[in-house]
């Protein structure tokens, strides 16, 4: 009788080590400026020195508590204390900022040999190099050693700003996840984390001199059930919701992020998404008499600050309070998604049109956002706004972030503001689904793969090179309207953000998405797993949801997390660890007329699970 299938047994395939072998970066991600691999490797054991010339520095001490908590105690000596040439001392690792050569800003060289292991770099260069060589470092803590490949390598980010947001108004997450989230950016190199504090669902950060903010609009009384439309669009869970954090909290993180080289940028809400704030304090609304409630569900809402003394004495109150938290430089002021209707029936707002000779209720959105950024600038800060404060005409100062895809940031270079790209259009928003699975979580919708994040260019080719550079950087955001745990905030995330990285520090020409999807990101994968993230598992490398036409096929599969297993069926049942173990390439024979469908799934060490892929093969 002739078989339906026939597997055929070619060489086994060991992936991990096929993968390690043959990249030539080494496994590093955000990808360096330039990597050469030496022969040979440097060990490190309890006898290895660590000489710095600079003992209090951030990078020096992040080593040294990454080296305790791994059971190294290798004691930190300063350089100006030793005696001798440091040419001399062998069995030893070097942290210099005293360079005879200038690194550009924040960057960094690594020399590796048998003997000695030397990391240069000043301020956050050190910090990067330091981040660079724990993703090479080899640790066997049951020995009590560790080795590093002998290596040269230098680097330097393509853009000052490189970004990463999450909204806490539409879910709140605690102090400790907020640290995880900070730590998971460091080891990328991400070097701005922008924090969505205020929105129509819920205030979350404390304001002392309006403590309503907190009490009243930190509490919603209800949350959606499902997605913002179709059948479930009327369903609510009937428990309240509430969350915040305290100044003394806000600090703590704030220091947390600093001692990493992140700078925290907080966002208040403003014209728009005043819902929560206008139900503590409805004298900011241009009709106090009305009840104001904080936002139950998703979208936007009608309510919006009126531009009156007293909104903008309130708001300035708040501002101040905000910026003596976040010492960064830009404070972040919305601007997106402004309602128009409330200030149209207004007779004060029209009057206003009138007198300040504004063009329509757009140019007094450009006067809302002016008169604050007055203020900002006064206590020596600038302002951030979505694309929307382009309407009306942008303020002086501003830096704009470009999320209704391009235009808006195209405009602003082209005006001369500096710009943040950030286009939902380009794979930047981690709120997307991350396939077109019907198994992917509930999302906002979209489809955004780590593919479509790693191809996005964040220069624009409609700018000439005078224009170029005022695309300062690259940001994704995390809405959280569909995102209610810390583990699914990881889960959309990650591997993502891996790509990301790349996009915002790496050169165009060292980018190669098939190295770093098959030869990079499974090792990270594995790293991640082991440091506690939850992530999405790729589906297995190699097959992919298609129909393919004949009888005759040769699958090559690969583990898209390294030490993970690709399990398979052929008979119509879902792929589980019980399963068929995929560890040889396969011939898959159909004979004439009839179909079978190839189900793959990848299983992580640690139990996670991608989605199931079938490859139906159809010789009908």
């Amino acid at each position: 009788m002739k078989r339906l299938i026939s597997i055929i047994i070619f060489s086994i395939l060991s992936l991990s080590s096929f993968a390690q072998d043959n990249d030539p970066n080494m496994g590093i991600i955000p990808v360096p400026v330039s990597v050469k691999r030496e022969k040979g490797a440097f060990k490190l054991d309890p006898e290895t020195s660590i000489l710095t010339d600079a003992p209090d520095h951030r990078a020096v001490l992040f080593l040294r508590d990454y080296l305790r908590k791994n059971g190294f105690a290798n004691s930190i000596v300063d350089l100006n204390d030793v005696g001798r040439s440091p040419g001399t001392i062998k069995n030893a690792i070097f942290l210099r900022t005293k360079l005879k050569s200038e690194l550009p800003a924040e960057g960094y060289e690594i020399t590796v040999n048998n003997s000695q292991l030397t990391i240069n770099g000043s301020g956050a260069g050190l910090f990067y190099g330091v981040q660079t060589f724990l993703q090479i470092i080899q640790l066997d803590t049951k020995r009590g050693y560790a080795s590093v490949p002998c290596a040269y390598i230098k680097d330097e980010p393509r853009f000052a700003y490189r970004g990463m947001h999450l909204d806490v108004s539409r879910h709140f997450f605690p102090v400790d996840f907020i640290k995880k989230y900070l730590d998971v950016m460091a080891m990328y190199k991400l070097n701005n984390f922008h924090w969505h504090l205020t929105d129509d669902q819920g205030w979350r950060v404390e304001i002392k001199k309006y403590p309503k903010l907190t009490q009243i609009g930190s509490v919603r009384a209800q949350t959606k059930i499902g997605h913002y439309g179709g059948a479930d669009s009327g369903l609510y869970d009937n428990t309240p919701y509430s969350g915040f954090y305290t100044q003394e909290e806000i600090k703590e993180i704030v220091d947390y992020a600093d001692a990493r080289y992140i700078n925290v940028i907080p966002e208040i809400e403003m014209p728009a998404h005043s819902s929560a704030a206008l139900a503590a304090y409805p004298v900011m609304s241009c009709d106090p008499s009305k009840k104001y409630a904080v936002g139950e569900t998703w979208g936007s809402y009608d309510d919006v600050y009126c531009p009156t003394d007293t909104t903008f004495h309130m708001l300035a109150g708040i501002l101040d309070e905000v910026m003596d938290m976040f010492p960064s430089h830009y404070i972040h002021i919305g601007g997106d998604e402004c309602p128009k209707g409330e200030w149209q029936r207004n007779a004060f707002c029209q009057q206003l049109i009138k007198d300040s000779s504004l063009r329509d209720e757009n140019g007094l959105q450009s006067y809302f956002i002016r008169h604050m950024e007055r203020h900002i600038n006064a206590r020596g800060r600038a302002i951030i706004g979505w694309d929307e404060i382009l309407e009306g005409g942008l303020a002086p100062g501003a830096t704009v972030m470009s999320w209704r895809g391009e235009a808006g940031g195209i405009a602003a270079a082209q005006m001369q503001h500096n710009v943040i790209m950030t286009p939902g259009s380009g794979g930047l928003y981690f709120d997307h689904a991350q396939s077109a699975s019907p198994d992917e979580p509930l999302s906002i919708g979209g489809n955004a793969p780590m593919s479509k994040t790693y191809a996005y260019e964040p220069v624009p080719a409609e700018l000439d090179a005078a224009h170029q550079k005022y695309v300062i950087g690259v940001q994704a955001n995390l809405w959280t309207e569909y995102i209610a745990t810390p583990n699914k905030v990881e889960f959309m995330l990650l591997p993502r953000m891996l790509a990301l990285s790349e996009v915002a520090w790496s050169r165009r020409d060292r980018k190669d998405y098939n190295e770093f999807s098959r030869l990079r990101v499974p090792h990270h994968l594995e790293m991640l797993e082991k440091k506690g993230y939850d992530f999405r598992v790729p589906e297995p490398l190699g097959v992919s949801d298609t129909t393919l036409k004949g009888g005759e096929f040769r699958f090559m599969l690969e583990a898209p997390v390294q030490d993970a297993k690709v399990y398979y069926t052929l008979d119509g049942n879902t792929p589980r660890e019980t399963d068929q173990w995929y560890t040889i390439p396969m011939h898959v024979s159909v004979p004439q007329g009839r179909v079978i469908t190839l189900q793959c799934v990848t299983i992580t060490p640690g139990g996670k699970r991608s989605n199931v892929v079938k490859t139906v093969i159809d010789n009908r």
